[in-house]
């Protein structure tokens, strides 16, 4: 063939291609984010700061990725900013931040967030504190109060504006959510029988927010599962046994995780269910318990240190390097050199390296049904 020929099919098949992938980044133009702090942004450092010690805004928190705290429970980004920047959206600031622009959307996640209101876990004995009111249904608040800016937003950038049609670009994540009532349940003494016995109320509370954001004109929504909780170092500390009865093949707590799967059993089928109710929308269920499992398994075959139960910042040495008493960020309390080579950040938290695997598994699969850039027309 012709050498200029060729050159004139490769530069049009080129152009045709940086065509439709320039078409194909607008399909999501904005992202809403309601959870807990797996995916929280700032919001939990600024409502609960007035009230309580928090620490995520001292240093070593953000030092891989921002080079300094950036109200995320992490050393560098969360889930949601790599599936931000995946989609070519900015970072989504956090809601409870001083006036934030909400034209590419907003994070309502709030760290210690729960599905089920907080009066439940009060008025049942199930706390002896008073929990900071950041609820699923709070959160849901939040973004009906936001919504008439956002939809300003839309409108302003060519898409057109009435009460429901403003979100057919947008993209909701609503979860994780349920992995702090269930830990406030078990920390209330209940057995693994007695928690599961919570699983549909939890369940359902997720579910309705989802049918009440379709509702409002949401199309392309993410629901995560739980994580593995029975393999985090901090659940590990306060329910250490002496029964390796308790434990399975990994280390992990046997009835923890027994507990996060029901969950997602049942979340996963309500999932179906509001398929098959609102079919035009597009809903992904993404699993958030298999990546985690995966890499603890095998954790040298995805680039992790081999003792991936193990804190990267904490204290206390040991099998899972943390303290109750010594939280990361306090005083003295110090990261691994290496934060990429651990699972866990803070004993609760997962590192940028980890948050990295599962978003890309949310993004393109497996870890995704279905996957995120294939719900949203970007495969």
């Amino acid at each position: 063939m012709d050498l200029t020929l060729v050159f004139l099919v490769s530069f049009i098949l080129s152009s045709l291609l940086c065509g439709v992938s320039s078409a194909s980044s607008r399909n999501i133009t904005s992202m809403f984010t309601l959870g807990d702090s797996h995916i929280d942004t700032g919001n939990a450092l600024v409502m609960a700061a007035p009230v309580m010690p928090v620490w995520i805004d001292k240093p070593p928190y953000g030092e891989t990725f921002f080079g300094h705290p950036s109200g995320r429970f992490s050393d560098g980004r969360v889930i949601i900013d790599f599936i931000a920047e995946e989609l070519g959206l900015p970072f989504l600031p956090a809601f409870l931040a001083s006036s934030p622009n909400v034209s590419h959307g907003v994070n309502l996640a709030v760290g210690g967030a729960t599905a089920i209101e907080v009066s439940f876990f009060e008025t049942n004995g199930l706390v002896p504190f008073k929990l900071l009111n950041n609820s699923l249904d709070v959160q849901l608040g939040w973004f009906e109060q936001i919504k008439p800016s956002a939809c300003d937003g839309a409108s302003e950038e060519g898409q057109g504006y009435n009460d429901r049609d403003c979100l057919d670009r947008a993209l909701f994540f609503v979860g994780e959510l349920g992995v702090n009532d269930y830990n406030f349940i078990w920390m209330a003494g209940k057995t693994e029988d007695e928690v599961k016995t919570y699983v549909p109320k939890v369940v359902d509370t997720i579910s309705m927010a989802v049918e009440r954001l379709i509702n409002q004109g949401a199309v392309y929504i993410v629901v995560p599962g739980n994580p593995p909780t029975g393999c985090s170092p901090a659940i590990l500390t306060f329910r250490l046994s002496p029964n390796r009865a308790d434990y399975d093949h990994i280390g992990c707590l046997r009835a923890v995780n027994a507990v996060a799967r029901y969950h997602n059993l049942l979340l996963r089928a309500a999932v179906g269910g509001l398929r098959g109710r609102y079919p035009h929308a597009r809903i992904v269920f993404a699993d958030f318990y298999d990546p985690i499992i995966r890499i603890l398994e095998n954790p040298s075959h995805f680039g992790f240190a081999g003792d991936a139960l193990k804190a990267c910042c904490g204290a206390g040495g040991g099998a899972y390097n943390w303290d109750p008493s010594a939280f990361c960020g306090m005083p003295g309390v110090a990261a691994c050199g290496d934060p990429a080579a651990y699972v866990s950040w803070d004993g609760v938290h997962y590192t940028e390296a980890a948050n990295r695997y599962v978003a890309d598994g949310w993004l393109r699969g497996p870890y995704a049904d279905p996957p995120i850039l294939s719900a949203v027309g970007r495969s």
